[in-house]
């Protein structure tokens, strides 16, 4: 077994990742742990790639209608929209949103509640990276774990998932009480003008590409440095985590050399990437974790525009 390849036709979702799974609108919806163990208050949830990284990349699909409630993370949340329609929204009531598509990317701040959902007319898939090696726990609105609760589904004192239906509280624990509403005031909330520094749709990131090797481009999402060169990121937040995307239809890059953790994972199209002692091809949702310091080349096959996302530690 490759620890280092996550081929995405061997990954394993959990269907029930969170409290909330039972209510509708999260039912229809799957989620993957790709590196890292994210924020899945699963306890089964599978991982693919385990080693420590500095940030953890997962994914979710989603029938029309279906997604997240209203939540927040302690470190930063990048919701890269691989296919679909996708309706973010945000603040204490989610009085606030945006319509995302295929392409676009949103970098959500911490210390707000934030939500999602398909908002098309198929099932929908994005991927999705959090910062740290443990992003910490979910934080709900009240009100999602006081619905979840009429389902049967809780979550303990240790933030770990139960369903009331079939089991007992363990002896020791209690249930998770709720934040209060004065908590809830410390918070931020901000205007759909006020967040728009923190997204990128695809019209921004074509007008932000720069020639790199032979017919490939590259746009600089988030981070200020890409191969010890300073730049400048579409999305200047301070995520711990950088995010390039390369696009190409039949070019190659050589050379590149990756002094920090990183992944490579494709958006479209298959890529042949070679380190100093191997080579591999991944295709579309497939990733690669590089080996810390070793020399890359990256390469496409040639037959259709094909996108490569590049998540590097900072």
């Amino acid at each position: 077994m490759n620890i280092r390849l996550a081929r995405f036709q061997d990954l394993t979702p959990s269907n029930l990742p969170f409290v909330e799974g039972k209510l509708e609108g999260h039912i229809e919806r799957k989620n993957y742990s790709i590196l890292g163990p994210g924020v899945a208050e699963d306890v089964n949830q599978s991982i693919k790639i385990s080693e420590p990284h500095g940030f953890n990349l997962g994914a979710v699909s989603a029938k029309p209608l279906n997604g997240s409630g209203l939540h927040s993370h302690l470190t930063a949340e990048v919701f890269i929209i691989y296919s679909g329609k996708w309706r973010f929204y945000w603040g204490s009531t989610g009085q606030d949103e945006t319509i995302l598509n295929a392409g676009d990317i949103i970098s959500m701040p911490t210390n707000v509640f934030r939500g999602f959902e398909n908002a098309g007319d198929e099932e929908g898939f994005i991927f999705v990276v959090l910062g740290g090696n443990d992003p910490g726990i979910v934080t709900w609105m009240p009100d999602v774990l006081e619905r979840a609760k009429q389902t049967g589904m809780a979550l303990l004192d240790d933030n770990s998932l139960i369903d009331l239906n079939s089991e007992e509280i363990p002896s020791g624990r209690k249930l998770l009480e709720p934040i209060s509403n004065h908590e809830v005031k410390k918070y931020d909330n901000y205007k759909l003008e006020q967040l728009q520094k923190n997204i990128c749709v695809v019209s921004k990131r074509l007008k932000n590409e720069n020639n790199i090797g032979h017919n490939v481009k590259i746009s600089h999402i988030l981070g200020n440095k890409f191969q010890s060169k300073s730049i400048t990121p579409i999305i200047q937040q301070n995520t711990g985590f950088s995010l390039t995307t390369f696009k190409s239809k039949n070019g190659k890059v050589n050379n590149l050399k990756f002094d920090k953790p990183t992944i490579l994972f494709s958006q479209k199209g298959k890529w042949k990437i070679d380190t100093e002692n191997f080579a591999y091809e991944i295709n579309y949702k497939d990733t690669f974790s590089v080996p810390v310091g070793s020399y890359v080349s990256i390469q496409t096959d040639g037959k259709s525009e094909s996108l490569l996302n590049c998540v590097s530690k900072i």
